[in-house]
């Protein structure tokens, strides 16, 4: 296959001189970020994840600096997924108890020890999944003590099944592609009266997915509590936009008129946000939206994601699978004394996005990056499928881990 790479310019942009819209403040709050930090932050076994300096690579690209946040190591979960389904999981429960008239607030360490146990074990969330997500719904769900059931779509590999089944969920293989599976999600639990933590927002379901785009707000604190002076860039996986819109709104607050250009990546199949860019409306894909980046393959963005990159994203790259790939490869092989870092499909797309900027520099002129570009790079997951990292790399993830 061919190694193929576009960028699509948001012509519609806010410019750089503009700080956070009170408009956006409506839709993405400062507070909201807040609250989900300080919960997410006392749950057990939490420390921020590393950022990690890749100066060879950065030599070897010919941009001034690399930082790559590595989320593999996120509650054992393996990906950053962990920090918003699991979080809406509790809002979704502590919003039933409220409901119920069993308490008017409960904490996310109230439910995870076991203090509401008999009032949500009848509770049932439900989801559709890529893989990750779903994984972070089912370790919520026994985390804080209610019932999940997974739908996953008939290309998701059965490693990734088995992940999310080892914590206790119901997961149902179903028909068609990613899109056909939240939409199966969704009818069901109309019909068995389950709640759904998906993070597409669609018409008047807003509030669940908002509260998972604040969970994956703790990657953008954590890093802002590392780092003094804002990147030139940030580049950042699509999907359905609920990690995008998170970063790059979590950054605008911060920084604001010192903000970094903010980049998506995407699949070429699966590129739902460049296709919305380059019309200016939210465009969905239709056809096979197939992609070894499986958390990417989407093929609409969410409406609550969307209201923030239409205004915060300066643009999105467009790359095929086999860049992909060979960015695992670089992360688990790299130059210089650059750390080996275990990075799957998602973690390898960012990887292969910018180095095919590097290679075109007419591309990355158009994102504004040059010599002195200092990137950060979401490094979304590591090895969710063991059986598919082996295969691509070479090596398991153990072996690149201890090497």
């Amino acid at each position: 296959m061919s190694q193929f790479a576009d960028v699509i310019v948001n012509e519609r942009a806010a410019g750089a001189n503009q700080s956070y819209p009170d408009w956006l403040e409506h839709i993405l709050s400062r507070k909201g970020f807040a609250s989900a930090f300080t919960e997410i932050s006392s749950w057990p076994a939490y420390k921020p994840t590393p950022l990690i300096k890749l100066s060879n690579l950065a030599r070897e690209f010919g941009f001034a600096d690399i930082i790559y946040k590595d989320e593999a190591g996120r509650f054992g979960l393996g990906s950053f997924k962990a920090l918003g389904g699991a979080y809406a999981v509790s809002q979704v429960l502590a919003r039933e108890l409220a409901k119920h008239g069993v308490t008017q607030s409960a904490s996310c360490a109230e439910l995870a020890s076991g203090k509401f146990a008999a009032a949500v074990r009848d509770i049932t969330v439900t989801s559709a999944t890529d893989g990750n997500h779903g994984r972070s719904v089912a370790w919520g769900a026994r985390l804080f003590g209610c019932r999940a059931v997974i739908f996953i779509h008939e290309t998701v590999s059965e490693s990734r099944r088995e992940a999310i089944a080892r914590y206790g969920a119901e997961v149902i293989r179903v028909r068609g592609h990613y899109d056909d599976a939240v939409r199966h999600a969704f009818a069901e639990a109309a019909r068995r009266g389950w709640h759904v933590v998906q993070d597409t927002a669609l018409g008047n379901y807003r509030e669940t997915p908002t509260e998972i785009t604040y969970g994956y707000g703790v990657i953008a604190q954590e890093i802002l509590d590392t780092i003094d002076e804002p990147p030139t860039h940030v580049l950042v996986q699509a999907g359905v936009g609920g990690l995008a819109s998170a970063i790059c709104a979590r950054f605008w607050q911060a920084w604001g008129v010192r903000r970094p250009r903010f980049i998506v990546f995407e699949p070429t199949r699966a590129a739902c946000v460049a296709a919305s860019l380059a019309a200016g409306r939210r465009t969905t894909l239709t056809g096979n939206i197939d992609s070894v980046m499986a958390g990417l393959s989407c093929g609409e963005v969410s409406e609550l994601a969307w209201d923030v990159l239409a205004a915060g994203a300066d643009g999105a790259v467009v790359i095929d699978d086999q860049l992909a790939l060979q960015g695992m490869r670089i992360l688990a092989d790299p130059f210089g004394d650059d750390p080996p870092i275990v990075g799957g499909e998602c973690s390898g797309g960012a990887i292969g996005a910018l180095m095919t900027l590097a290679q075109n520099r007419e591309l990355a002129a158009r994102l504004g990056m040059n010599e002195d570009a200092r990137i950060l790079l979401i490094g979304t997951e590591g090895a969710t499928d063991p059986s598919i990292y082996r295969n691509v790399v070479g090596r398991a993830p153990e072996e690149v881990a201890t090497a």
